[in-house]
């Protein structure tokens, strides 16, 4: 699928789906440099008493002020990821208000998301704050360099710059729920005009930051996975109930799905699933009970392709929910997978022969795989397995019979796909974008008009031109 999204600047920022986190920014690029970085934008604090530092306040939302030293950072860590600030005063000034309209608009979105009372835990944010943390550190040659820049960057401790990460963390949770909020209510969809003209001289400007195109590959593709026999399907069922009725006596769910869980992914995690919206890849018959049971309550034993479940929500937020699970997945054994193959056999010799390829899916393929990638994909970048599989096989062609690796099962998948087109590398043109930057763009504007109403409903006063208002801050 082509990158599009990674030209800078073409989708609004306050939507961007990443952590953008100032002090992570700059110390990235400390950690990262091989070479001194450039001076970062400062601003002259006013003459402040002894063991404070004041600072100023440039825009309020609401009743939250944004403070000067938000927006250096926020600039600071634009610089460390490669938008060049410039050296002039007027082009820093320029650079510094757009920094503070992108703050305002985070606000008004987090102040959306309060008031539809969605709620953000530090629990919530605890694995990316440490993964990101842990991911800072490491970059680093020792621990004493490591304390020199968290205290070069204005942190006490590296707790206090653990915390700094949280908060930020939290904020960015609450404005992607202000986000779904709007989107529920139907404020992300009004219609907006975007012209063969916009589509057009987006791609020309950005064109040249575009990476050269892959050689992709479209495909769909049936896979077979090896059931297991009805005895070891009564035994699986059979420990799952049994683990039911030790939960309803009330053992602790996250003890008990770390003992007997079979979810590789969630088993050391106590079964947490973390947030997941509708559509967000979970099979049917998972997704249908999570949106509709209530938080603390068990569901009863549930089957699904991957096995038998018990499932209990821990907590409910607009648009998305946060849920645990205990796994027990039949055995699956080799002559399991004997019989899998000579399935998979029989149903690429009916889809050779013209049988219809939706019927086939319906009726045989494991709906825990994708079927289909319709809009191609870099041929580098698929597992080895796939390579291997499509290597010299032409549009329209079949691959041979091959395994899938299922970790979870422990034995192998039985995989079928179909070349449905290829495309060799080569340079990007509007043709190969079109869609994707018209998608862009309308989304872009669609947020623009939201953000702009928003504004309107809340109190907003741009203070970055008027005269310095400034607030003691104690030192760290």
């Amino acid at each position: 699928m082509p990158p599009w999204s990674r030209i800078p600047r073409l989708t609004t920022a306050a939507f961007a789906a990443a952590l953008s986190c100032a002090a992570v920014g700059t110390l990235q690029a400390q950690a990262a440099a091989a070479k001194p970085a450039p001076t970062p934008v400062t601003a002259p604090a006013p003459v402040a008493e002894k063991g404070a530092t004041l600072d100023r306040i440039v825009a309020v939302v609401g009743s939250r002020p944004i403070l000067l030293s938000e927006v250096l950072e926020e600039v600071n860590t634009l610089r460390s990821q490669g938008e060049v600030v410039p050296q002039d005063s007027i082009g820093q000034a320029a650079l510094m208000k757009r920094v503070v309209n992108d703050l305002i608009d985070n606000e008004v979105v987090v102040q959306v998301a309060k008031q539809y009372k969605a709620d953000v835990t530090d629990e919530d944010v605890a694995k990316n704050v440490d993964d990101r943390f842990n991911d800072i550190r490491k970059r680093f040659k020792s621990e004493p360099e490591f304390r020199d820049a968290i205290k070069s960057n204005g942190f006490g401790t590296s707790e206090d710059y653990r915390r700094t990460l949280r908060e930020q963390a939290k904020r960015y949770k609450l404005q992607q729920l202000g986000y779904d909020s709007l989107r529920a209510h139907g404020r992300l969809s009004a219609p907006v005009q975007v012209t063969e003209s916009d589509v057009t001289t987006a791609f020309e400007t950005s064109k040249g930051k575009l990476p050269t195109r892959p050689a992709t590959l479209s495909f769909r593709q049936i896979v077979i996975a090896p059931k297991p026999s009805p005895a070891a399907k009564a035994v699986a069922q059979a420990k799952a109930d049994s683990l039911l009725v030790e939960l309803t006596k009330g053992a602790d769910f996250a003890s008990v799905a770390r003992r007997e869980s079979m979810d590789p992914g969630s088993k050391e995690l106590g079964g947490d699933l973390g947030w997941a919206r509708r559509g967000s890849g979970f099979v049917a018959e998972f997704e249908r009970v999570i949106f509709s049971m209530p938080p603390g309550q068990l569901s009863p034993v549930i089957e699904t392709s991957f096995g038998y479940h018990i499932i209990r929500v821990d907590r409910i937020q607009p648009a998305e929910v946060k849920s645990r699970h205990i796994l027990i997945a039949p055995k699956i054994d080799s002559a399991d997978v004997t019989r899998a193959r000579l399935l998979a056999d029989s149903v690429l010799t009916k889809w050779k022969a013209g049988s219809s390829y939706d019927s086939l899916v319906v009726r045989y393929h494991d709906p825990a795989e994708e079927r289909s990638i319709p809009d191609g994909i870099a041929v580098d970048s698929m597992p080895e397995v796939y390579k291997a599989a499509v290597e010299g096989v032409g549009t329209r062609e079949f691959t041979k019979l091959f395994e899938i690796p299922d970790p979870r099962a422990g034995q192998p998948k039985i995989g079928i796909l179909q070349v449905t087109d290829r495309n060799a590398g080569g340079e990007y043109t509007v043709a190969d974008v079109r869609t994707k930057i018209r998608q862009q763009l309308t989304q872009e504007k669609q947020i623009r008009r939201m953000l702009d109403q928003l504004r309107r409903e809340h109190y907003v006063r741009l203070m970055f031109d008027e005269p310095a208002a400034v607030v003691a801050k104690p030192k760290q």
